[in-house]
């Protein structure tokens, strides 16, 4: 599957930022949240849970590069850009409504989550509308 230049140019930034942050929770958990004024403490278990899903985003994060240059990977590069930029906004508005109003850092981290969502969205969206074409007829055929 080849990819246009905006769907590279979507999944360089979307894989640069997983890698990013996931590589930045995983090497220094303690520096990354208190840049959200969260102190998190010398509780192993506390930060084993924090690396444990950095190194989840960071592992898809490379994921999504790899479809940059490797046409093979092109779907699952796209598949896990959306999966990412479209579950985290929607587990911040979750807390949202259940937690209440989190620090300014984490509602612009939640904006520019929901920016690359909509980039993401934007430039696979004739995938997405050929997927859900072609797994409609295929119910239809059954």
């Amino acid at each position: 599957m080849s990819l246009t230049l905006l769907e590279k140019v979507v999944l360089g930034l979307s894989g640069l930022t997983s890698v990013g942050v996931g590589g930045f929770i995983l090497a220094a958990p303690h520096a990354f949240y208190a840049s959200y004024g969260i102190s998190l403490g010398d509780d192993p278990n506390l930060l084993s849970e924090l690396r444990a899903p950095a190194a989840g985003l960071f592992a898809l994060g490379v994921l999504m590069l790899a479809g940059i240059w490797r046409a093979a990977m092109a779907q699952i590069s796209i598949v896990s850009a959306l999966v990412v930029f479209v579950a985290f906004p929607a587990g911040r508005l979750i807390g949202l409504a259940v937690d209440g109003m989190p620090s300014q850092g984490i509602i612009g981290a939640f904006v520019i989550e929901m920016a690359i969502a909509a980039l993401c969205v934007f430039a696979f969206r004739g995938r997405i509308t050929r997927a859900n074409r072609d797994l409609a007829e295929s119910y239809a055929q059954s």
